[in-house]
């Protein structure tokens, strides 16, 4: 009875001229009730109510669920990758998930390239090209990776690590939920570090994961039913593979492609003077800029930190031109000096490999430019998407809470932000989207989410600030994720009395660190190599307890 008055319902909706009501009872209670059988009576009689508003000329905002996904496909076995594999699998509901990775270990952006994959790079200068092919591998025996030398080639990608490379989060803020650091970690861990704390972290999905795997197309299959074609290409045999997912999981990353600004003059001054200018990607030891003249560009975590091991062998200062004070340390603890930005590249048959500077003063007999300028978010395998979800790559469009590719939100871009702490905002994330997917929580209609996505530009802008959340709106973010996910509906199959695996939540203490972290690094650094020893903010001066004592007592 509940289905015939439905239809009447819709059937005098279309007579009084709105014929979408038709569209939305077939597609989503006839596909979705009827033969998957997800709507129970409380929803029904809600689709109802909205029916019926509809036709009476109000507008109807249809809530959407998932309850179909039972396939899953994630790109790349990175730090986001198997956080999300993790909590997909914690709602024991999926038939299928598959992780591929084009490398040949798991790790992603932690992976180190050495000296000689990072001379194999041609960027070019300028590079604002957001919409590059799939990356080409860099083939190496197993054994100058992995042991013992072998016959057998590995297929590599260049990595943006370098040398001596630490984190600039603390590791106590850093981990996941599940799984600390080992106690004697140092306090910013070495890269090293966190790759093997990833491989330790994988071992729960390795099952999971097809190595040496590149994604090389994904699009839209059944643009109703909300499946994927993933076109696959194993990179040892050359073999492609196209199979059909009910959702995906875009765990790429978004330290690939470069970004250099096109300045006035670049393209000459580089033509006339090749191998000078460089960016952050290339970058591998300070040892190349010994005794020379050196602009670095950019002052975020990987400008900071290169900029510090150039300033130790170049010739002093180190110049460093930059828009506003970091957001990673408040003073440069070396020898620099501070530009604003180049304004332009003066032309060589005039000038001595000069550049001037946004402030007028001009400086000449530059020895090295590098560009620690960031990247530019990119999904090759994502050419077909329409509408698109790159155009310049200075952000991820139509994306709901940073995650939800609005048109069809069975695609998902988890780890977009900037200036966050990646892993628990992973799991934060992971946690929603796995619950989304399972049908146990309910994303808004396409129009909200659309509204969402304007009242961010509305607020922060178009551009790269659209995924900045910078402190507090990091914590904030994470703790939202944490109370929607918790609000998902229940399944007696699962843990914690049917909630399922819990994302984290940051409290007074986590907040608190967070909100210290820049200055906290600051103390280790100036502990030379006596930081090595230095494993927990205590060490350093940063007690909690010993703070909210003086704010009881002061």
């Amino acid at each position: 009875m509940l289905f015939r008055d439905a239809d009447a319902d819709a059937e005098r909706g279309v007579k009084a001229g709105h014929p979408c009501l038709l569209l939305i009872w077939r597609a989503e209670l006839r596909a979705q009730c009827c033969q998957q059988l997800w709507l129970n009576l409380d929803e029904i009689l809600w689709l109802q109510v909205n029916i019926a508003a509809c036709w009476r000329g109000q507008p109807v905002k249809m809530a959407q669920r998932f309850p179909h996904v039972r396939t899953v496909a994630i790109v790349g076995a990175g730090a986001g990758g198997l956080t999300a594999a993790k909590y997909l699998l914690a709602e024991k509901c999926f038939d299928k998930i598959d992780i591929f990775e084009q490398r040949n270990r798991v790790g992603g952006v932690w992976n180190y390239s050495p000296a000689s994959d990072k001379a194999r790079l041609s960027i070019p200068i300028p590079q604002e090209n957001a919409n590059l092919p799939v990356e080409e591998p860099i083939w190496h025996s197993q054994g100058s990776y992995d042991g013992p030398e072998t016959s057998e080639q590995i297929a590599t990608f260049v990595s943006p690590l370098y040398n001596r490379l630490e984190t600039n989060i603390p590791h106590t803020l850093m981990h996941y939920s599940d799984l600390p650091f080992a106690k004697d970690t140092q306090l910013f861990p070495k890269f090293e570090t966190v790759f093997h704390y990833l491989e330790e972290y994988s071992q729960a999905v390795k099952h999971l994961i097809q190595f040496q795997i590149q994604v090389v197309d994904v699009r839209l299959e059944d643009r109703l039913a909300g499946t994927w074609a993933v076109t696959r290409k194993d990179l040892r045999s050359g073999v492609s593979r196209t199979d059909i997912y009910d959702a995906v999981v875009v765990a790429n990353g978004h330290y690939n492609v470069p970004y250099v600004p096109s300045i006035p003059g670049i393209s000459a001054w580089h033509n006339s003077y090749p191998g000078i200018i460089s960016h952050s990607k290339s970058y591998c030891s300070s040892e190349a800029f010994r005794n020379k003249k050196v602009i670095v560009v950019g002052n975020s975590a990987s400008g900071i930190d290169i900029g510090a091991q150039i300033s130790r062998v170049c010739r002093a200062p180190l110049l460093s031109s930059s828009r506003s004070e970091s957001y990673f340390t408040s003073k440069a603890t070396d020898d620099r000096t501070e530009y604003p930005p180049i304004e332009e590249f003066l032309p060589p048959g005039r000038h001595n490999r000069a550049v001037r500077f946004a402030n007028g003063v001009i400086e000449e007999s530059v020895d090295a430019i590098v560009f620690c300028t960031g990247y530019l978010y990119s999904f090759p395998f994502l050419s077909t998407l329409d509408p698109p979800v790159v155009e310049d790559g200075s952000r991820a469009l139509r994306v709901y809470q940073h995650m939800f590719y609005i048109e069809h939100p069975t695609l998902v871009f988890p780890v977009l932000n900037q200036k966050v702490i990646p892993f628990p905002v992973a799991e934060a994330q992971s946690a929603v989207f796995a619950r989304v997917l399972s049908g146990r929580l309910a994303l808004p209609a396409k129009e909200d989410m659309y509204e969402w996505e304007r009242s961010n530009v509305a607020a922060k802008g178009a551009g790269k600030s659209f995924h900045v959340l910078a402190y507090p709106l990091d914590a904030e973010y994470l703790n939202f994720l944490h109370d929607w996910a918790a609000s998902a509906e229940t399944r007696p199959s699962l843990t914690r009395n049917g909630q399922g695996k819990e994302g984290p939540c940051w409290g007074e203490k986590e907040k608190w660190l967070r909100s210290r972290f820049t200055q906290i690094k600051q103390a280790f650094a100036a502990r030379g190599e006596e930081r090595h020893s230095c494993c927990v903010p205590e060490d350093l001066g940063f007690d909690f307890e010993g703070w909210k004592r003086e704010q009881w007592t002061g």
